[in-house]
């Protein structure tokens, strides 16, 4: 990569030049950013993931541009206008604004006002005006009348119609219009069809919004944007067309020198044409669409924290679990699985209206609890989520089973999907839907991977936003959730396998294909026996692979296989073996991480190998904790201004964060009403499945809306 990309990136991402240039060699060697990030910290500085994430995106941005640069090098070349100091300006641009508009005048466009006038022969006296060197234009504009120029009006016309194109193709005029509207406002108003539409009404706060553009908050101008896209509004920025015509005279005099009164006439006509024809649409189209690029970036953010957050929930662990999909009419879906999350029986119980058969499904499920040795119950909060809870409080539990409320997000979009049908090809969809909420209260990662994050019910105007750049975001997010929490080899589905580092949908599915017919992995080596793993796709995902009760404790660890050796000299310097070593808190503390260091292995890499050893194969992730809605609430009518509630945050966006409080619809606590003064970024302030309790401000019945203040 060029030297002034790298120091672009280093400077956008504030980290050093050397940083930059071996995480991108690194990524030509075939290194993945779990890898990078995890056992290649000398050579990164200690990057996270994030941060390597950040490197690999501006990395790809400049080699498109340079493909792009190739494009239009090319382009100017074939023209024979390109000349040493525009092919070095282009080389150098860091800014795809700006290679673009160095592109502009040569790039191939469909016929204007301006190619009709060049068509009649009026560039000769477009070029005189606008290089100043006539003082009567209409003097000048005379000797062009005759043939598809009917008048002098007409020459001076056309040559005014080829200056104002010219002006809009300068980049120094485009660059000082976009400083210009980069500080002025968006305006939105309501369109005809939005006073019409009663569908509009949602946008009704929009239909006469100002904010300067440079400061509107993101979830505000996507909602402008989309209510524009659907017709309800019309959105501009307020530019004062006046003073930008004078600007835009005032460098055009600077550079070509003060034009006489009478040619001063026609260039200011040409200018306030191309401002109010070409330039202000453009602009404001640029300018928008940056202010979108930025909100798209925020609202991204906001997704993947969120769907970190989500992946890297509390796990129950490996329980024996009964996961029930609750409902009225179509009864209660129940499911018995074993701790590997297998199913072993499904079955129905109409406990609730119409059929109201309790004892009966008391019966039933307190057989099942007896007979598949049930350690946990995960119930959905969907539809009657709430009342089977109570309907549970009825049946006798064994000892140490809990009852746990589990979200449905997406697990109707699971059960119709071909990642479902492979697993349950002989079960309904509400079968594989029962087993998705139990193997989440499970495994939350484990079974969340298998489900596009877009239908998870997190984030903010997912489908609003850059949906390549949102693909990039999220698939970094799963793949830096698998590998930091680290998958078993024996047990992992393909699905989750396929999020290793350096692994893919193919070899998972070979793995699996392998661990079925041989066996289950008895070594971190035997990964090589499987079909196309090869030795750099072990490099990259062995360290992230656990074999639990391997004769080698390392197999069940962090610590990589290259490193092996490392942990055998350490062992043998105490004088113990490495199994001996690997879990002993005060062995490991006797061990001086500087003895050690040599080679590829700096410090940071040592370091992490004695953290490792003190806590092989260490999870992450929190414990689950037990919660419970208030028994007071079963309506959004039993709510009371002032009632205090226990709650769980289920999603948060930059505009605040909304709780489940046990009804069918969730509150929302804005920004400003986090409990603390003004207003506060609620990702700072809350995380996703926070337990909180929240004081209920307003109740709006009509449109089913709880506004809540967070209680401190």
């Amino acid at each position: 990569m060029k030297q002034l990309y790298i120091d672009h990136i280093a400077d956008l991402l504030s980290v050093k030049d050397w940083q930059v240039e071996n995480c991108v060699q690194m990524f030509e060697e075939g290194n993945t950013i779990p890898f990078i990030s995890r056992y290649r910290k000398e050579r990164t500085g200690g990057l996270d993931d994030a941060s390597v994430a950040e490197i690999r995106h501006w990395a790809d941005v400049f080699a498109e541009m340079e493909k792009r640069k190739a494009t239009v090098l090319e382009t100017i070349s074939g023209l024979g206008k390109l000349t040493d100091e525009l092919r070095d300006r282009i080389e150098s641009c860091v800014v795809a604004s700006e290679l673009e508009d160095l592109y502009l005048p040569y790039r191939p466009k469909r016929r204007t006002r301006a190619t009709a006038a060049r068509e009649a022969g009026l560039e000769p006296l477009a070029d005189k005006m606008f290089s100043v060197k006539v003082s009567d234009p209409e003097a000048e504009a005379r000797k062009y009348v005759g043939g598809k120029v009917a008048t002098v009006e007409d020459a001076l016309a056309g040559a005014r119609d080829i200056i104002a194109e010219r002006l809009s193709e300068t980049a120094a005029q485009r660059e000082s219009m976009r400083r210009i509207f980069r500080t002025r406002r968006i305006v939105a108003k309501a369109t005809k069809a939005a006073l019409k539409a009663p569908e509009a009404s949602k946008y009704r706060s929009y239909f006469s919004f100002s904010n300067p553009i440079d400061r509107i908050p993101s979830h505000n101008l996507l909602a402008i944007l989309r209510a524009e896209n659907e017709g309800f509004l019309s959105v501009s920025i307020d530019a004062d067309p006046e003073r930008c015509a004078k600007k835009m005279y005032y460098d055009f005099c600077q550079e070509h020198s003060y034009p006489g009164p009478k040619l001063a006439e026609q260039i200011r006509m040409a200018v306030d044409d191309c401002f109010k024809r070409l330039l202000e649409p453009s602009i404001t189209n640029e300018v928008i669409r940056e202010a979108k690029q930025k909100a798209d970036a925020e609202s991204i953010n906001v997704f993947g924290e969120n769907l970190r957050q989500l992946l890297l929930s509390s796990p129950v662990g490996q329980k024996r679990t009964m996961a029930i999909d609750p409902g009225f009419r179509n009864g209660c879906k129940i499911a018995c699985l074993d701790e590997h999350g297998s199913l072993l029986y499904h079955t129905i119980i109409f406990p609730h209206p119409p059929q109201n058969e309790k004892i009966k499904s008391i019966i039933a499920v307190s057989d099942m609890l007896q007979k598949y040795g049930i350690q946990a119950v995960a119930v959905g909060n969907g539809t009657a989520s709430r009342e089977t809870e109570e309907f549970m409080k009825k049946v006798e539990l064994p000892e140490g089973c809990r009852v746990w409320t589990v979200s449905e997000d997406g697990a109707s979009i699971y059960s119709a999907s071909e990642v479902a049908r492979k697993e349950f090809p002989d079960e309904d969809v509400t079968v594989r839907g029962a087993v998705s909420i139990g193997r989440r209260l499970m495994d939350p990662l484990a079974e969340l991977v298998k489900i596009d994050p877009k239908s998870l019910g997190i984030g903010q105007y997912q489908h609003d936003v850059d949906q390549n750049l949102l693909k990039e975001k999220l698939d970094n997010t799963v793949e830096s959730c698998v590998n930091s929490v680290g998958v078993n080899l024996n047990t992992a589905s393909s699905y989750l396998l396929s999020y290793v580092a350096g692994i893919g949908p193919s070899l998972a599915e070979n793995i699996v294909a392998y661990r079925t017919e041989n066996g289950g992995f008895k070594t971190r080596a035997e990964l090589v026996k499987v079909p196309r793993l090869g030795a750099k796709a072990f490099e990259q995902c062995a360290g992230f692979l656990r074999i639990h009760g391997a004769a080698n404790p390392l197999d069940d660890s962090a610590v990589h296989p290259e490193a092996y050796g490392i942990v055998d000299r350490m062992a043998a310097s105490l004088g113990v073996t490495a199994r001996e070593l690997v879990g002993n808190a005060e062995l490991c503390s006797c061990i001086k991480a500087e003895d050690f260091v040599g080679g590829s292995f700096g410090l940071p890499t040592v370091n992490d190998i004695l953290k490792e050893l003190v806590k092989p194969g260490r999870d992450p992730r929190q414990e689950a904790q037990e919660f419970e809605f208030s028994q007071d609430i079963h309506e959004i009518e039993d709510l009371v201004t002032g009632m205090e509630l226990p709650g769980i945050v289920t999603n948060i966006t930059n505009f605040g964060a909304f709780v489940d409080i046990g009804l069918h619809d969730n509150g929302l606590i804005h920004a400003s009403q986090m409990g603390v003064r003004g207003m506060a970024d609620p990702s700072k302030v809350l995380k996703l499945h926070q337990q909180v309790t929240v004081t209920v401000l307003q109740v709006d019945l009509e449109r089913n809306r709880i506004s809540l203040r967070l209680k401190k």
